[in-house]
């Protein structure tokens, strides 16, 4: 079973079968064993050296997965610090507030009420997916039996971190909003997720935000899916804009760590346009600086970086890989199409609390309108994300790679292509058997020419 519920950025799956309280049991055992040698090898001996961090959404089966996280991890003699119902961003700042060895949100994120899963972090916040350190908690993880003998032990401390997660968010909130002498109108979407938590609990007494809250019941039903890059999901978002008019609306997935933004005439901003945006005066507080993106966004973004005398740096989809890229190159910020952004400030890693603040700030400093702060960034042509069904992904990118030659080719992260008029990624889902497909020009009858050619070879798109 556990090979069927561990995926490359995290374990998930329906619920009860194959993910249950049975696996999470294991998994708790595998990742106390893992996080704990890790801690250990990195001369972590102090107490906090063997505590891990453990938060939930508000999934009906996220209780009982928990519960059995826990006393897996306990009888693998870590100990559990429990804060109970949080945004997974919550998460990382627990482990660095606590100085933990890592943490484990119990989440499905932006999936359907029917599934459920854990994200596992290492210290600092670290990201452990494919190749940083899932493959070796899953094998640890399948070799637990709870019949065996085990060293227990492990200890349980409940903790409210919402008041210490309260004060480090507003401490980046521009002292304006704080204060009142400044006021945004906001409609928040929290699609029956964590939002519908971490808003009333940040935000709601901020004197300079007048927020008008939408699905912030959370009984582990949605009213539409969690999932913001989903357009139809957005509706509620926009008609509250434009019943309200409000200066943006933002709608976060289920466990919020990531979201969307619409501009004041209910029109959807791409995450790597509202990226570009921020570039300029990123740049200008950090001179030089480096900024993180995901290959799939719009020419803009790079553009953006290099004329403000910035450092771009390209990166692989997913947020393992972006928070290693960001790490790595010391990045200011980073951002990816799915509504995740990242922050050097909050620990290297995604947060949609920390991106909610950062668009109040910068709308704010700039004394426009979110769709004026945007317009100098919108000037390519996209398809957006197209998926088609193929019987072997990497013949059908070859086969795409031959139909254009003299375009320039790179393989970071399934094949880009440049041809000067046109660019585009294609790369196959690391949670789904499909070909994603993003392409981007200058020109709508070049834009729609490529796409007809690119069909011929991967067929029509399908529903996501």
């Amino acid at each position: 079973m556990l090979g069927k519920v561990f995926k490359a950025y995290d374990v998930r799956a329906i619920y009860p079968r194959p993910l249950n309280e049975k696996a999470a049991w294991q998994i708790g055992f595998g990742v106390a064993d893992y996080l704990m040698e890790v801690a250990a090898d990195a001369g972590r001996h102090d107490p906090m050296g063997r505590h891990i961090v453990i938060g939930r959404d508000m999934r009906i089966s996220s209780p009982s997965l928990c519960q059995s996280l826990i006393d897996g991890i306990r009888d693998r003699g870590g100990h559990v610090i429990e804060i109970d119902q949080i945004d997974t961003s919550m998460i990382y700042f627990a482990i660095n507030h606590l100085d933990a060895a890592g943490g484990v949100m119990v989440t499905a994120s932006h999936n359907p009420a029917k599934y459920n899963g854990f994200k596992i972090s290492g210290m600092g916040a670290s990201p452990i997916g494919e190749g940083t350190g899932l493959e070796e908690i899953r094998r640890r993880a399948a070799l637990a039996n709870q019949d065996r003998p085990k060293n227990g032990g492990g200890l349980h401390d409940a903790r409210d971190l919402w008041p210490a997660y309260r004060e480090w968010l507003l401490g980046k909130l521009d002292p304006r909003l704080l204060d009142g002498s400044k006021k945004l109108k906001i409609v928040v979407d929290a699609s029956n997720g964590m939002a519908g938590k971490m808003i009333p609990e940040v935000f709601a007494d901020v004197a300079g935000l007048e927020l008008i809250p939408l699905n912030f019941e959370m009984d582990g039903t949605f009213v539409h899916d969690p999932n913001p890059l989903v357009d139809k999901n957005l509706i509620p978002t926009r008609e509250g804009v434009e019943a309200h008019g409000a200066d943006f609306g933002v709608c976060f997935d289920g466990d919020a760590d990531r979201c969307m933004v619409i501009d004041e005439n209910g029109a959807s901003v791409g995450c790597d346009k509202l990226l570009a945006w921020w570039v300029s005066d990123v740049l200008r507080e950090n001179p030089g600086g480096s900024i993180v993106y995901d290959l799939r966004s719009t020419r803009a973004l790079r553009e953006a970086i290099d004329s403000e005398g910035g450092v771009a740096v390209e990166s692989r989809v997913g947020h393992v890989f972006m928070k290693a890229a960001l790490a790595q190159s010391g990045s200011i910020i980073g951002g990816e199409l799915s509504g995740h952004f990242y922050f050097k400030d909050a620990f290297g890693a995604d947060s949609g609390a920390r991106a909610f603040v950062e668009v109040c700030n910068r709308l704010l400093s700039s004394g426009k309108t979110l769709s004026a702060c945007i317009a100098p960034h919108d000037r390519y042509l996209q398809t957006g994300e197209l998926n088609f069904k193929v019987e072997d992904s990497e013949v059908a990118m070859e086969s795409v790679a031959a139909l254009f030659p003299d375009a320039e080719r790179t393989d970071l992260d399934g094949m880009s292509l440049d041809a000067g008029e046109w660019w585009c990624n294609i790369r196959s889902s690391n949670t789904e058997p499909l070909l994603r497909l993003n392409l981007e020009s200058a020109d709508q009858n070049i834009l729609d020419e490529t796409l007809e050619v690119l069909k011929g070879v991967l067929g029509s798109p399908v529903d996501h």
